[in-house]
Parts: C-alpha cells; structure tokens; sequence
C-alpha cells in the first residue's frame, strides 16, 4: 500500500495572514504538518500544494515536494476538494500513482502520530473516507440555536425535545487532524461524506484548528505545555 501525504495551504489567508508559515515553537506552521508526515512509515513521499512561492520555498526547504495550485483553486471561496483533485491529476500526468490520499492540514500542528497511524488502520476495504472527529462542546440537540436578524431564536433541530443535557446523543466535531481516502474515490465523488465514512476520535487538546489569532494562541499555549511534559 503506497501512501502519499498532502498538505494544501492557500497563501491568502483571510483570519490570520501568513498563518501557513508563521512560527510556532520556532517553527513555520507547515513544517509540523510536513515533520509528522516524515515520522509515519507508511508514507512514502510528502507533497504541498501551494500558490503561495513563500509557502513553497518554507515547505521546500523541509523537504516536501512542491504542487503549485492554479490560482482559482486558490481563493476563499474555491472548495479544497477541487485542490485535492487537481493535485492527483497533476501527479497522474508525471506518472505517480499512489494507493492512499492523507491529508494533514496545516492548521492541526498538534496532532501526534498515533492520531495518523490509527486513520489509515481504519481504511479498510469496506470503507471510504476516515476523518478524525472530536466530541463537541456543544449539541445541537440541546443548547445551540439559530439567531435571526431580528435576535428572534429557534433551536438548531428541533425535532426532538430533550430537558437534561445528559439525555442528548453524543455528538462530534469534523476536525482537521488527518483524512485518509483512496485517489480514485477523490476523482470520482463530489464531496467528502458522500460514500462510508469511518472516524477516529481525538481529544480536544490535540484537534486544535487554527484559523484566527486566537486559535494561534491556543496553539501555542498547548504546544508549550506538550513539550514541558516530554
């Protein structure tokens, strides 16, 4: 099973500028997407897509290799999944083939290797997509509504009434920790959750995701904290 990892990292970033390459325990935030995918053994090459020539060069010179992203796969609105399908078909044209597609994010710098060994255990034959979730902090069966323009307010799903908090179904967050897929499933399908999904679940303090200043700075007081403990 030939595993290839991918990174994908916009250089437009509207929350917090320059976040793909802004450090993070005195490395660029990508260099720990790209640093856990060289620990995991399964992985055999390591690949950034980028339109950024910055996020290029700062993911160069950790040894990853560059795919430059056409700039309308680029913007805010373009759905990643269509940068996940260009970077395939540009590997395809050069006559890299490939068993399994890894996602690691950028914006998950705390994720362990473990987290990833685990998603691509659950790739099995009788399934599609692996995400890492995490359990939410609140449910939209209990505490969550939706706010009009008006602050008039309806509960989020109010098909069903639940009194206690202890009652409601579990529930969990999609977060950005890792996502394993085959390529041809990418090419084929229009949207992550479209065929069977598998999850492995990862606590909060590792499924942080980065996409302001805040974030960033949860980020940071974590990691500091991890590597105190180590």
């Amino acid at each position: 099973m030939t595993v290839y990892a991918f990174i994908f990292a916009r250089g437009g970033s509207q929350g917090l500028p320059h976040k793909n390459i802004k450090l993070l325990g005195g490395i660029p935030l990508i260099a720990h997407s790209i640093k856990m995918a060289q620990q995991v053994d399964a992985v055999k090459k390591v690949y950034v897509s980028t339109d950024s020539d910055d996020i290029a060069a700062v993911a160069a010179s950790y040894s990853a290799e560059i795919i430059k992203r056409p700039p309308e796969l680029a913007t805010s609105t373009a759905p990643e999944w269509l940068a996940w399908q260009h970077a395939i078909a540009f590997l395809k044209a050069k006559g890299e083939f490939f068993d399994v597609f890894l996602s690691l994010p950028a914006t998950s710098p705390l994720r362990i290797k473990v987290d990833v060994e685990e998603c691509l255990k659950r790739l099995t034959d009788d399934t599609d997509v692996v995400i890492t979730v995490t359990p939410s902090s609140r449910s939209p069966y209990f505490n969550m509504v939706i706010r009009e323009e008006s602050g008039e307010c309806r509960l989020v799903n109010d098909g069903s009434v639940y009194n206690r908090r202890q009652d409601v179904p579990c529930t969990y967050d999609i977060t950005t920790v890792a996502y394993a897929l085959r390529p041809s499933y990418i090419l084929e399908k229009n949207s992550l959750l479209s065929g069977r999904v598998n999850s492995v679940v990862v606590p909060k303090h590792r499924a942080v995701d980065i996409d302001d200043a805040f974030d960033f700075m949860v980020a940071e007081t974590l990691f500091a904290h991890q590597n105190k403990s180590c």
